[in-house]
Parts: structure tokens; sequence; C-alpha cells
């Protein structure tokens, strides 16, 4: 099955956080805070997704304050997080949102999303991902993570579903 063929079929995609929205980086400030930079450009392909009906979760091993208000930024449905594995809620997921693996998209980039890119029919790695995470996945974005990874794979489905055209309309006026 080709790359398109797989991401005809998606119906829902789920994204790891730290290095697929943001750089991987994570700045502490002086009371400990944890600080996270995500990317306008994927924020844009994740609701470009939500304008064409394709739902958008997150899944993190790791909580951050910040998640969940860039989350509502973006129309993400649900977010997931100090989740390990991630497999942990996957089947709910599946239930939750009536879909199957075939229709589901993962993009992760480190040795813990290796489970659910196992399990998913359109896994995705980006471009800075570790080599078995490479490996295991139908598609390398040429972008790097937090720097435009998941508007290339939103743009790669909706281009697949010959949706892209219809999602340009948003912002022809």
């Amino acid at each position: 099955m080709t790359i398109q063929e797989r991401a005809r079929k998606i119906k829902l995609l789920i994204l790891d956080v730290d290095g697929v929205l943001t750089d991987g980086r994570i700045i502490y400030d002086s009371k400990g805070r944890d600080l996270k930079l995500f990317d306008v450009h994927d924020g844009l392909g994740v609701y470009l997704l939500y304008r064409m009906g394709i739902k958008t979760i997150l899944i993190t091993a790791k909580g951050s304050k910040a998640i969940k208000p860039r989350a509502r930024d973006m129309h993400v449905d649900k977010v997931y997080e100090n989740i390990f594995p991630k497999t942990k809620i996957y089947e709910n997921i599946l239930s939750d949102y009536g879909v199957t693996d075939a229709e589901v998209c993962f993009v992760g980039d480190d040795l813990v999303d290796l489970c659910i890119l196992k399990k998913v029919g359109f896994p995705v790695a980006v471009f800075n991902a570790c080599p078995e995470v490479k490996e295991i996945s139908s598609y390398v974005t040429q972008k790097k993570g937090g720097r435009g990874a998941v508007r290339e794979v939103a743009e790669f489905i909706l281009k697949s579903q010959d949706r892209w055209q219809e999602a340009l309309k948003i912002y022809e006026g």
C-alpha cells in the first residue's frame, strides 16, 4: 500500500508533543516552570484538519501547563498527559472515536512512541526522529519536529484525500 493510500484513510491524527509539536527542548525558568515553543505553521495545519472534520489528539508521556492552552488554540479534541506506555489508552481512543487502526495517523519522534507507531495505519516520523522510529514509519517528514513537520503531515493527508483545495477556500475570503 502506498503512503498516499494510507493517508487517504485517515480520520484521526494523534500527535506526540515534545519533539513533534516542539523542537524537543524544554526550557525551565528560574522558578522551575517549563516553557515550550510551538510553531504557528503546525498549529494552522492542525486547525485545517479540524475544519475539514479530522480530529486531533495529543498524547504525551510528560505533562506541562503549556500544552492545554496551545491545544485549545489549535482546536485539538483531547489531550492525554503523563501517559506511559502510550498504548495504555489507545484502544479506548479507537472505541471513543469509532475508528480503526487503519484510520489513525500517529506522528512521533522517540523511543516512547514506538509502541503506538506499530499499531496505527499511517505511522509518521519527524525528520529528526531517532533511527528506530524512522525505521518503522511509513513516512518521514522533510521538516523537523516543532519546525513545520505537523503542518507537512496535515497537508499530506488533505492532499492525499483530494481535499486540499477545499481546505484553502477557508482563507480565500
